[in-house]
């Protein structure tokens, strides 16, 4: 049996930059999705902006019984599409149930961050 929900939204996307060379950790934010089902999960990604149209209709698959971290600072879904610096969000939308959850490493104080957090699902 597949754990999951088939939608997931997270309305707090904000990618940070890389940050200095040398830093033991580069700036990014990443998108975390396990697939524990039979099925391989084909989803659509719309990704959401605050001062233009979204991005809708990126499709990335996670085989069965597996996970797959999509890093959000490098070219993103079938279309390779390239999230900006600052703030986003995004909708997935799957064909079996999954899990999903956001990270983010933030370089941009001194000692450095790192964080996940599971979305809004349904």
């Amino acid at each position: 049996m597949a754990n999951g929900k088939r939608t997931w939204i997270f309305p707090d996307g904000d990618l940070p930059p890389q940050g200095e060379p040398g830093l033991p950790l580069e700036g990014h934010e990443s998108l975390i999705v396990l697939n524990t089902g039979d099925q391989d999960a084909q989803i659509e990604i719309d990704v959401y902006f605050e001062d233009r149209e979204p991005e809708e209709g990126l499709w990335v698959e996670v085989p069965a019984r597996r996970v797959r971290c999509f890093r959000i600072d490098r070219p993103l879904g079938d279309r390779g599409f390239e999230v900006p610096f600052g703030q986003y969000a995004l909708r997935l939308r799957s064909s079996v149930p999954v899990v999903a959850q956001i990270g983010r490493a933030d370089v941009r104080q001194e000692k450095l961050a790192y964080y996940t957090t599971i979305g809004f699902s349904e």
